[in-house]
């Protein structure tokens, strides 16, 4: 049995005792109890980083495998939002990122190894692309999910749910958070554009088109997203439906080509 084996099946195991400790606490009085659930998340990113560099990288090349793709971004996500765990309420989160990642450790095991597309390392721009396009993807996931919480706790709130919102954040403290990072991701969005625009030969190729029209749409949604809230005061559902669409489009663009190249075809 390989390393990475052992390594995703800790990582399972540790993402989703995480995940139980939040979900089997989360309307408890006193609330998740974080040092556990944070404690289990360290081991869990640890061990998925690990994995990730063992995934990626090899003596000439960066093998940027769909597989492997999908679980640097759910790795950078659930990193991030433990991050802002350890000084934000993000209890409705959490169970999200874990579940999903510790899923996708899992998956990682019975995936056949895809060598088919891997990328020099000596092709710097396009990898500052790819890289600044994940990081945009990332950002603004992690937004999405900012968004349903706040739908969420609007939504108790208005029924006078207090007991299911007694351990979530303020509604505008969320709200401000959502809006500061669906700025910091489209800005990172609309980077990735550029230099694909500037520097990358076959960015508007037939084989590329598609990829670069839906990237290019979701941009402009997230753009009226918030032109919209900062103009016209758009909040709730309206912005929940926007970003949700924007999001799907954008998981297209950077994932549904590559699913079918190398998963149907």
């Amino acid at each position: 049995m390989d390393f990475l084996v052992i390594g995703s099946s800790i990582a399972f195991i540790a993402y989703i005792l995480a995940t139980i400790a939040v979900v089997t606490r989360l309307f408890h009085p006193k609330g998740p109890n974080l040092q556990l659930v944070l404690c289990l998340a360290a081991v869990a990113i640890t061990v998925h980083a690990l994995n990730d560099a063992q995934l990626f990288f090899s003596s000439q090349s960066i093998n940027f495998s769909l597989p492997n793709v999908i679980s640097l971004v759910s790795l950078v996500i659930t990193l991030t939002v433990t991050l802002v765990a350890l000084k934000y309420k993000v209890n409705l989160l959490l169970p999200v990122v874990y579940g999903f990642a510790g899923i996708w450790q899992l998956c990682i095991i019975f995936i056949p190894p895809i060598e088919s597309i891997p990328l020099a390392v000596e092709k710097l721009i396009l990898l500052s692309h790819i890289g600044v396009a994940l990081i945009a993807y990332c950002i603004l996931t992690i937004a999405t999910l900012y968004a349903f919480q706040v739908t969420y706790i609007n939504y108790k709130l208005k029924e006078k749910n207090l007991n299911a919102v007694a351990h979530l954040p303020p509604l505008m403290q969320v709200e401000k958070q959502l809006f500061s990072i669906l700025t910091v991701g489209t800005l990172f969005l609309f980077i990735s554009e550029i230099i694909g625009f500037a520097f990358l030969d076959g960015f508007l190729a037939k084989e590329n088109a598609h990829k670069t029209v839906l990237s290019l749409l979701s941009f402009a949604i997230y753009s009226v997203i918030l032109w919209g809230h900062f103009e016209k005061g758009w909040r709730g559902h309206r912005v929940l439906a926007l970003m949700v669409c924007a999001s799907s489009l954008l998981t297209l663009a950077y994932f549904g080509s590559r699913f079918v190249k190398e998963f149907i075809l």
